[in-house]
């Protein structure tokens, strides 16, 4: 390659290396540590972490890991891996080796210092930063962005960068999130209720200025106007909060065990939020939640998989490169 390839640096949270005890402490620190994600002075938080935390939620996690782990490995690494070698055989096709990518996890292998030496080794001098992120928030996007920075830091030579902050309103983005539940209504029939669910941040964040729970309801209310829903056939909530304090309602959990009580018997839930399966997929909504639902009364729960490695969701990912990549190929 030239000196003036273009790297992709595809970026998303992490996992642990297995679903140990002592892989996923080692994740959760260096996870909950991060001033992004949890906003509590120092050392503070220091205390909480190490004294309680630590002590006690990665033996839980650990169990909830190996539920969903496979042969291959994390179902998050693995699908993320595949998303990448898809993506780079795209770019491959259109752009005849101008245009490189690299995976890298916020937290856990392979890392943003990992990803960004695999483009640096290419000799990439300008690299765009994508973060698998359809929604921008400060816990989870601006988190790859400081890690990014922080790694460049040590470079003597910096590459020209871009960073993608969000695409939740992207017309392909939407559409690929509707094909994915027309294809699985093809198949299961449609429900009484789709219920959308996305990733919580504390309600103190949006508070704060986080446009994230805006940027979500633009999503779930363009998917449910690509897929003609009435509004008693759609809604959307949030799932995955942690501790005592307030984090963006509905919550996903108390909503399905209220939805029997108002005669939804069948439920379809599907996580616009999430641009690959992993444990808050996989075992909080398939298995977690599908329990909640059945034992208020509901009678058929279905969870419809992210978008994955789906070729619509990869061609919207090539059509995000190239707009952000405009300007670079010409020059």
């Amino acid at each position: 390659m030239s000196e003036n390839s273009i790297g992709i640096l595809l970026a998303n949270l992490g996992t642990p290396d297995s679903p140990s005890p002592r892989d996923v402490r080692r994740y959760l620190k260096q996870f909950l540590w991060d001033p992004r994600v949890v906003e509590v002075p120092r050392l503070a938080w220091w205390l909480v972490l190490n004294l309680v935390i630590l002590n006690t939620r990665p033996r839980r996690s650990a169990r909830a890991y190996a539920k969903v782990w496979t042969d291959e490995g994390s179902p998050l690494l693995v699908i993320s891996q595949k998303q990448q070698a898809a993506l780079q055989a795209v770019l491959q096709q259109q752009y005849a080796g101008q245009v490189t990518s690299a995976l890298a996890m916020c937290y856990g292998k392979p890392s943003i210092a990992a990803g960004l030496d695999e483009l640096r080794a290419a000799d990439c001098r300008r690299i765009l930063v994508l973060p698998l992120y359809p929604q921008y928030s400060a816990t989870s996007t601006a988190a790859v962005f400081d890690a990014v920075c922080k790694e460049m830091r040590h470079w003597r030579a910096v590459p020209e960068l871009r960073f993608v902050n969000d695409y939740f309103d992207d017309d392909l983005y939407i559409r690929a999130l509707a094909d994915s539940v027309r294809r699985y209504q093809s198949v299961h029939g449609e429900p009484d209720r789709l219920l959308m669910s996305f990733h919580g941040i504390p309600q103190e964040y949006a508070d704060a200025g986080d446009p994230y729970p805006c940027q979500c309801e633009v999503t779930a209310m363009q998917l449910a106007k690509e897929l003609e829903l009435q509004p008693a056939q759609w809604q959307f909530s949030f799932q995955s909060r942690l501790g005592p304090k307030a984090w963006l309602k509905p919550y996903t959990d108390h909503t399905l065990a209220a939805l029997p009580g108002e005669g939804v018997n069948s439920v379809q839930v599907v996580c616009p939020g999430f641009s690959a399966d992993c444990l808050e997929t996989l075992e909080e909504i398939a298995m977690e939640n599908r329990d909640v639902y059945l034992e208020a009364g509901g009678k058929q729960y279905d969870y419809i998989p992210c978008l994955n490695d789906d070729e619509p969701h990869i061609d919207m990912l090539a059509g995000l490169v190239a707009r952000h990549m405009q300007g670079w190929l010409e020059s």
